[in-house]
């Protein structure tokens, strides 16, 4: 089973861009970092990815699939296997975000 996600575990964008999100609640807590939602959009800075001519880097997650079975609030939690999708500024999908650290304690279903 894989750990959840929380405000304060590592995400980047498939180009190294770091990942951050605005957990849209704060009451429950997981190792003290407001648990992540699948509704919680995420925001991508230092992100160099560029196509031929043109930066295009990731600017925005957006996440499709969270835990199956644990709900904050009506909604899945997310965890180090929750399915996402980076995205430039024009919405074009720039690949999967990278979960580099969670919190050990919590696993989710």
């Amino acid at each position: 089973m894989p750990p959840a996600l929380t405000s304060a575990g590592t995400l980047t964008c498939p180009h190294g861009g770091t990942v951050t999100h605005r957990p849209g609640q704060s009451t429950v807590l997981v190792a003290g970092a407001p648990a992540l939602t699948q509704q919680d959009a995420g925001t991508v800075v230092g992100c160099a990815f560029t196509v031929p001519g043109k930066p295009s880097p990731c600017s925005a997650v957006r996440w499709t699939a969270g835990a199956g079975q644990v709900r904050v609030g009506g909604l899945p939690v997310l965890h180090s296997a929750s399915t996402g999708l980076c995205s430039n500024a024009e919405q074009a999908p720039q690949g999967p975000p990278i979960v580099l650290s969670t919190q050990p304690r919590v696993v989710v279903r």
